[in-house]
């Protein structure tokens, strides 16, 4: 016969629950981060429904991997070329300025799709045109979001803070996706890119009633100085150089399993859209629990092993997926690697943001997104014209591959110079 436990104990248990709730929660605590990761959840809701939309737009006019590919290549690399000179403006100017603007351009392109759509006037060449716009505001808007983040809590918070603005991102990659099946299917594409219009309403009212975050630095040094300054600060540091060189080539290698799901929805599953949104909501609640996970260590130490660990576990995940014609087995592998991908590149920005100082934080974290953010359309790329080659499932055999043994040799030798805080 059980006995049950003592009020005492039951008590005490209860305590270290909600501990351990308020520390995973931390950060919400502040008034400023809560408005800014309510409107910034909004917003990526809307844009994880226009990626759906587009994307699927993209493979039914054309039946293109590589034009897929492209399409994300122009999104993204616009951070090949100005994401640099956005760290020197988000040290420069306020952050909160330089942020509705960008929302505002990535606004209104989302209108002009809406327009075209509705008018039947919409073209590959259009889409490809407005992501690369998209893929500018980003550039400086990026930076700026990513050094204003920090400035909303206390430092001791700042671990907490990454990782529940990784919560949001990937929470909305769940609902966006699920959202846009739901519109695609009853309303068509133009629903999704004019509610992912409406969205940009959410960040920009959130950006104006911050009371924290300027981040405004006035110098007189030139642009061109301000941007070396920045170079050199993260070139003489070896564990910031490392964890740079280690986001190039996470993202490389990662990024084109999100690519291909539309494919392994169509040939694989032979699934519509809602297939492909689900794909896509399963990885974000593999990432959502990764995250929460990352939020609750708070702050543990041995980071940097940690974040390579999870790397192999990531690889070692997208080659079961890619190898996998099982459908729960896929979903499981795919959950497994949306946690392990958001647990490394988590780790990765609290060690970026932990160790610069404010006034060269625009400029570090830049240098950190060009590697992270502009790997991935260079990866996007050729993931795309490899598969149009041999086949998605090949590629993203051999980028896992790829990903498991650079973490295990880097693991294996003295943690890769990755600082462990």
């Amino acid at each position: 016969m059980s006995r049950s436990s003592p009020p005492a104990a039951n008590a005490s248990e209860s305590r270290a629950r909600s501990k351990g709730l308020r520390q995973t929660f931390k950060a919400f605590t502040y008034r400023d981060f809560r408005l800014m990761w309510a409107g910034a959840f909004t917003s990526s809701v809307g844009t994880w429904m226009q990626e759906v939309a587009q994307n699927w737009l993209i493979l039914t006019l054309t039946g293109s991997a590589f034009l897929l590919g492209l399409d994300a290549f122009l999104g993204d690399a616009p951070y090949l070329l100005f994401s640099l000179f956005g760290g020197v403006f988000a040290d420069r100017f306020d952050r909160r300025r330089i942020l509705i603007g960008s929302q505002v351009v990535q606004m209104s392109s989302a209108l002009i799709l809406v327009a075209l759509v509705l008018t039947n006037a919409l073209q590959v060449w259009i889409i490809l045109t407005l992501s690369f716009v998209v893929g500018l505001a980003q550039s400086f808007g990026g930076p700026a979001y990513q050094a204003l983040v920090p400035a909303l809590v206390d430092r001791e918070d700042l671990p907490n803070a990454v990782a529940l603005n990784s919560i949001q991102f990937n929470l909305a990659r769940v609902i966006g996706p699920v959202l846009a099946g739901v519109a695609f299917y009853r309303l068509g594409a133009a629903a999704c890119f004019g509610l992912n219009a409406l969205s940009f309403l959410a960040p920009i009212a959130a950006l104006l009633m911050l009371t924290r975050g300027g981040g405004s630095s006035p110098t007189t040094e030139r642009v061109l100085e301000s941007l070396k300054a920045g170079l050199r600060a993260v070139r003489h540091d070896k564990p910031l150089s490392s964890l740079v060189g280690l986001a190039f080539v996470g993202s490389f290698c990662s990024f084109p399993l999100i690519l291909f799901l539309p494919v392994f929805a169509r040939d694989v599953f032979h699934r519509d859209a809602k297939g492909y949104s689900l794909l896509l909501a399963v990885f974000g609640l593999g990432a959502i629990a990764g995250a929460i996970g990352v939020a609750g260590l708070g702050h543990v130490r041995r980071k940097g092993s940690l974040a390579l660990a999870m790397q192999m576990t990531f690889g070692a995940s997208m080659v079961g997926f890619a190898l996998s014609r099982t459908a729960w087995v896929s979903y499981a592998l795919l959950a497994v690697a949306g946690a392990a991908l958001i647990v490394v590149f988590a780790l990765f920005m609290t060690l970026v943001q932990a160790n610069v100082d404010d006034r060269m934080r625009g400029r570090v974290v830049s240098v950190y997104s060009l590697a992270f953010r502009g790997a991935i359309p260079l990866g996007n790329l050729l993931a795309g014209s490899l598969a149009s080659a041999f086949s998605a499932p090949a590629v993203l055999v051999a980028n896992g591959i790829a990903l498991t043994c650079v973490g295990g040799f880097l693991l294996a030798r003295n943690r890769g110079g990755v600082r462990e805080l």
